[in-house]
């Protein structure tokens, strides 16, 4: 694609961020943690943006029930891997984006080989065991991660700085916090879009450096049955077992 297309293809987005930060995001290494009905809407938003390469991580195949919010996939795919879909979609949408497939389930064993080199992770899993074991590998590596969560018509969004913020275990076991971390079959879709989008916002804030991403050490709660959003403020706390295990003064 010539430079007169790639100024085409991202004019309007060019005209908010400037031409350094549409560089910034060429450059940029982004892991996406499940592809889900989270991660297949981030997944869409950050090729669209052009991030430069995406590593995409999820072992599961689609479903039937999936298709009402997970919008990468259609009919025809159940069935089929998600990761092998999920190329074909994403370079469909923006053939300039390195896609990285990773068709497997994230586990303490290849974490820190998946996340190796990444600028920011997105974590957009379903489950507490999952984000266990990334949250332990983006303490340790110190990489900075945009958390989501959705539960029927509610959904969460922090973005975690390892050592500056709460890790995931903070949130989860050290507060009483409303949380979507469980496994969540029920979900309403829309709602699954309005926390996606977010996460994808605060992923190219972190990478293109405009603005303060407004979610540092809060945590935005959304009620999408009652159009009610919160903020709760997170500080961190002394004795959290994962940040003193890996952020100890060397």
């Amino acid at each position: 694609m010539s430079s007169i297309q790639l100024i085409d293809r991202y004019s309007r987005q060019v005209a908010v961020i400037g031409k350094e930060g549409q560089e910034k995001l060429s450059r940029a290494r982004v892991a996406v943690i499940g592809l889900g009905g989270l991660g297949s809407l981030v997944s869409m938003y950050l090729a669209g943006a052009g991030v430069g390469e995406l590593t995409i991580v999820d072992y599961d195949t689609i479903s039937v029930t999936d298709l009402h919010r997970q919008l990468l996939y259609r009919e025809e795919d159940v069935g089929k891997p998600k990761v092998e879909v999920a190329i074909s979609r994403l370079h469909a949408l923006n053939p300039t984006v390195k896609i990285k497939p990773v068709n497997d389930a994230l586990v303490e064993e290849n974490a820190e080989v998946v996340l190796d080199g990444v600028d920011v992770v997105v974590d957009a899993l379903d489950n507490w065991l999952g984000r266990q074991v990334l949250n332990e590998a983006i303490v340790k590596l110190r990489k900075p991660l945009v958390h989501g969560a959705v539960n029927g018509w509610y959904g969460q969004v922090s973005t975690i700085i390892p050592g500056r913020t709460p890790c995931l275990f903070e949130l989860v076991h050290a507060r009483s916090l409303p949380q979507c971390v469980g496994y969540c079959p029920p979900v309403i879709g829309p709602v699954v879009g309005v926390v996606a989008s977010i996460e994808a916002t605060e992923v190219i804030k972190l990478i293109t450096g405009i603005g303060e991403p407004p979610l540092i050490n809060k945590l935005l709660i959304i009620d999408g049955k009652n159009w009610v959003i919160d903020e709760i403020k997170l500080s961190r706390v002394d004795n959290c077992p994962v940040c003193s295990r890996y952020l100890k003064e060397k």
